[in-house]
């Protein structure tokens, strides 16, 4: 399988896209005016305590208060005293009891482990999602080239995409003989083939940080950040640059160098694999993902044989049907049933990682008579959904065709990214969204400015468009004109619906 990664980089925003055999399964975007939150080490203040759901609301200095349930609280009380200043830990004196790190049974409740205006280190394990803040964890993971360091954890483990025993049996005990500290370690799949001085390197660089995300949270009053993950960039090569993919390929000299820096410290033998783009037009029409990525804002999905699946999402779950369609075969009934499922089981692997679908999934495949071919479709499912780096869990396929699957999910999916819900019908379908056209726009407009060198370039829309760019997006326009010494004009046109537009050169 050819794996390729491609990252447009701008002014306006930073997008990654990945490709496996020249097809998008998976989309990543970093706007800096909506920066995502995972990741992020906060400390926040317990603002109410959940008895009925053994849960806490932690003010956490963000729009809404972010939600801590009670198995992501420290386990041990000593370790969590330490994250406190000492006027924190004078303040919670006996109150809260340590449960044994050797027992998970007997969970205390949350009104033992914690109180009302107290402080907590956090992380946010998953981003505010519509009405909902955002989930956190007192258990911190920080995530390196090779390795995950957990430093309220001492458990040491290998990932389950490492299949090879004897490689598992091999990294683990490099792992058993660097960790003199008895802390909590996952080797990544990068480190497959890695030795002990470049695993003992991550892990002392993970170390080092803690120290500081330790000493500075010492020194913050809550509600504050104490950590921001790393940009987009800097995690596609800590997260997925590694001998699997074929090239990594960037538009943005600028961009080009600093990843070439990445790479020096990182991992130089990569260096080869890395591409400057320099072709006239833009990186994402060129690989085919602009088209790829309003395909992938549709309920309706063509398959290659005729056939199609519908993805409806809804508050409580995802619903994908399967559909025959245009597909009739040519041979028996059954036959052609299977080679569709078969089909819609690795296209739904795909558009579950590329639309960044979670929670509870139910597919309903079209039925299927012989339990032998529902095995078949079943593992075809599973066998699809390996490359998925989020975990899912797949249930049994039943004699009605329905699978019932689970996938955890970080962020807003790529629907609430990209659109907004439709105006002109109630709310009852979805658009591209405002914002996310203005920065297709700009995208445009500067590739434009750079590659033709104008003077002048006309931006005509539809007022709603041309009011957001001037309120929104007023200083990156700016900037535009600055850096490129072009001018751009704004004019509104009536006769141009929502979300049209026009750009006219001089």
């Amino acid at each position: 399988m050819r794996r390729e990664i491609i990252v447009n980089s701008s002014m306006i925003e930073t997008r990654v896209a990945v490709l496996e055999d020249g097809t998008l399964v998976e989309f990543l975007v970093d706007d800096p005016k909506n920066a995502g939150i995972a990741g992020n080490i906060y400390k926040g203040r317990v603002s109410k305590i959940l008895p009925g759901m053994q849960a806490a609301f932690v003010d956490t200095g963000l729009a809404k208060d972010a939600f801590l349930y009670v198995r992501d609280i420290y386990e041990d009380l000593e370790e969590y005293e330490r994250l406190l200043s000492p006027e924190d830990e004078e303040s919670i004196g006996e109150e809260i009891q340590p449960r044994p790190k050797s027992s998970r049974r007997g969970t205390p409740s949350i009104e033992e482990l914690l109180q009302e205006g107290q402080e907590v280190l956090v992380q946010v394990a998953r981003e505010p999602m519509g009405t909902k803040g955002a989930r956190i964890t007192s258990h911190i993971t920080l995530p390196g080239r090779y390795l995950v360091y957990m430093p309220t954890e001492q458990q040491i483990g290998v990932s389950r995409k490492i299949e090879n025993e004897g490689e598992r049996a091999r990294l683990r005990q490099i792992v058993e003989e660097i960790n003199i500290n008895n802390e909590g370690l996952i080797v990544r799949t990068a480190g497959v083939g890695k030795g002990k001085p470049e695993l003992q390197a991550d892990l002392e660089f993970l170390r080092s940080l803690w120290r500081k995300i330790k000493a500075k949270a010492e020194t913050l009053s809550a509600p504050a950040l104490v950590q921001k993950d790393l940009d987009l960039v800097f995690r596609v090569f800590r997260d997925l640059f590694t001998r699997e993919v074929d090239r990594l390929v960037v538009d943005s000299t600028t961009e080009y160098e600093r990843c070439l820096e990445h790479l020096e410290t990182l991992a130089p033998e990569l260096k080869p694999y890395l591409y400057l783009y320099t072709e006239d037009e833009p990186i994402f029409k060129s690989f085919g993902i602009d088209k790829e990525l309003d395909r992938a804002l549709r309920p309706k999905v063509w398959l290659r044989s005729g056939g199609h699946i519908v993805i409806e999402e809804t508050e409580a779950l995802v619903s994908i049907d399967v559909n025959t369609g245009k597909y009739i075969g040519k041979q028996d009934f059954e036959e052609t049933v299977l080679k569709t499922n078969v089909e819609a089981a690795r296209e739904i692997a795909r558009q579950i990682r590329l639309r960044d679908l979670g929670g509870i999934i139910i597919i309903d495949f079209i039925d299927m008579a012989r339990a032998d071919h529902r095995e078949q479709v079943y593992a075809e499912l599973r066998e699809a959904l390996k490359p998925d780096r989020s975990p899912t869990n797949v249930l049994f396929l039943s004699e009605l065709g329905l699978v019932e699957m689970t996938r955890k999910r970080a962020k807003q999916g790529l629907a609430k990214v990209l659109s907004q819900s439709c105006p002109a019908c109630g709310g009852s379908g979805w658009v591209r969204s405002t914002p996310s056209i203005a920065r297709q726009i700009l995208r445009e407009v500067e590739w434009r400015l750079l590659k033709k060198r104008l003077k002048r370039i006309k931006i005509r829309a539809n007022p709603d468009l041309i009011n957001w760019l001037k309120d929104e997006e007023a200083e990156v326009i700016e900037a535009l004109q600055e850096t490129y010494g072009g001018e751009i004009a704004l004019i509104s046109e009536d006769s141009l619906a929502s979300g049209k537009y026009q750009l006219l050169e001089g």
